[in-house]
């Protein structure tokens, strides 16, 4: 079993920055892929990144290409996702989540994860 703890979340302006982490337990989080997703009110939780087990992959939404950095600590059990540029439309809440790490491939990375932190809320406002 793999707990997830987000943290980080905020208010803050259009244009600022904001970095979220996502703490693990347990000894194999150096063989999970770790991802964040979002939800915004009203809508369907969508993907934004991913990295892969050793770090050398990542994958990022469109929407955030240029703007977000994931990376991971495996020393310290934590995956980060750097915000920058941050837009009104960026305001939801973040999940962080992870598996075990067989992917190879975007689609594989922006899907089916097992493992689901409780969330962190992202505001910007205008």
């Amino acid at each position: 079993q793999v707990q997830l703890v987000e943290s980080g979340g905020g208010l803050v302006q259009a244009g600022g920055s904001l970095r979220l982490s996502c703490a693990a337990s347990g000894r194999t989080f150096s063989s999970y892929a770790m991802g964040w997703f979002r939800q915004a009110p009203g809508k369907e939780r969508e993907f934004v990144a991913a990295i892969s087990w050793s770090g050398g992959r990542t994958y990022y939404a469109d929407s955030v290409k240029g703007r977000f950095t994931i990376s991971r600590d495996n020393a310290k059990n934590t995956v980060y996702l750097q915000m920058n540029s941050l837009k009104p439309e960026d305001t939801a809440v973040y999940y962080c989540a992870s598996k075990w790490d067989s992917c190879s491939g975007y689609r594989c990375y922006a899907e089916k994860y097992d493992y689901w932190g409780q969330g962190t809320q992202v505001t910007v406002s205008s």
